[in-house]
């Protein structure tokens, strides 16, 4: 198989070949020290969510600022990391059937810090079949407080979920969690607090309340009941949580680097950018990314290897042929699946490569 060229430590990113992502160094660093030092004023413990970088080295960063353990969503993640020594590895998903409950059983016999969700008495009873007779596992109970995607609908089945847990052979009762919808911490503090007093009636111990999302993640504190925040965007920021207010687009550590090949018309451009380098995630947006040097230009379509750029709002001077521009994308994290590695810089200036380790990895 041929080897395809490779960005080199010390290289200016204007000599790199695109389409590219490339990760700002000092932005990452400050991203990072942002979070934590607002989680470290609240108490709150972190636990970072993987799945914007998938990157072992970022993970280390992160918890060598401060953040207690790991968010991952598939036990293939959990495997990379936990081989990268991670050991404090929280998975929040659903996990059914045997193929995976037997992958689940071989991780939580290599680290002792293993923790899943359920939300339902079907997982709960296949965690347990597949746990009876192994090291018990810890299941924290997934709360829906709004969000609309998993989790238990009312503090009362919380409760219940709880209670089949703590009898359940090979399981152990670890708390609860939601992921919600941003700016509802007045709903999630009610639904945990309801939850946590139905608990204490029943003399139930829930060690870990842990709340999520990056969107509005500066109103953690709001959930007082809440003993960790997991949030994962944050890490590199994109657009759509510039338009949040959680950052300013001055806070995206990621750039994809991309090449105008083509200006078929005066208003037109195209980029060697398309879906499977920009992801064709709107989040609500009506183009696909911003161009940080004609933030006038619109990304308007994309097809698998184009993007069309409409310029008829730029004013002045247009990109030509064979410029490259840094486009900030809509939606981080799904550019991290599109791309075997990332190059990161500081000041224009190639500084490390990293394999996203945890890339393509389906369960």
């Amino acid at each position: 198989m041929m080897e395809l060229p490779r960005p080199r430590i010390g290289q200016s990113i204007s000599e790199l070949s695109t389409p590219l992502p490339l990760i700002d160094e000092e932005k990452l660093a400050a991203n990072i020290a942002r979070v934590q030092r607002y989680m470290d004023s609240h108490g709150l413990a972190f636990r970072p969510h993987i799945k914007t970088h998938k990157i072992p080295a970022i993970a280390s960063q992160q918890v060598k600022a401060g953040a207690k353990g790991i968010n991952c969503q598939k036990i293939t993640e959990a495997e990379i990391f936990a081989t990268a020594g991670f050991e404090d590895l929280l998975i929040t998903f659903n996990i059914l059937g045997s193929e995976k409950l037997e992958r689940l059983a071989a991780l939580n016999a290599r680290i002792s810090g293993l923790k899943v969700v359920a939300d339902s008495e079907t997982t709960v009873r296949g965690l347990s079949s597949a746990f009876s007779q192994a090291r018990p596992l810890t299941v924290l109970v997934e709360c829906d407080t709004g969000g609309g995607r998993c989790g238990v609908q009312s503090p009362e089945a919380a409760i219940a979920l709880a209670e089949t847990i703590l009898t359940a052979p090979g399981l152990t009762f670890g708390g609860i969690l939601t992921y919600p919808k941003a700016d509802t911490e007045e709903a999630v503090q009610a639904f945990f607090a309801a939850t946590l007093a139905g608990l204490a009636v029943r003399g139930i111990p829930c060690p870990i309340v842990s709340n999520g999302g990056t969107p509005s993640l500066f109103s953690a504190h709001k959930v007082t009941s809440a003993t960790e925040h997991r949030a994962g965007t944050y890490v590199y920021n994109d657009r759509a949580m510039a338009r949040s207010g959680h950052c300013s687009l001055n806070d995206c550590a990621m750039h994809i680097l991309a090449t105008v090949v083509s200006r078929p018309t005066e208003g037109r451009a195209i980029l060697d950018a398309g879906s499977k380098a920009l992801t064709s995630d709107l989040l609500g947006f009506a183009d696909y990314g911003m161009i940080v040097d004609y933030p006038d230009a619109v990304i308007s379509g994309l097809s698998e290897e184009h993007g069309t750029v409409d310029l008829s709002k730029v004013q002045g001077r247009r990109p030509e042929i064979g410029e490259k521009v840094r486009i900030i994308p809509n939606h981080t994290c799904v550019v991290s699946n599109l791309f075997d590695v990332m190059t990161f810089h500081r000041d224009g200036i190639v500084t490390r490569l990293q394999e996203v380790a945890a890339r393509g990895l389906v369960w």
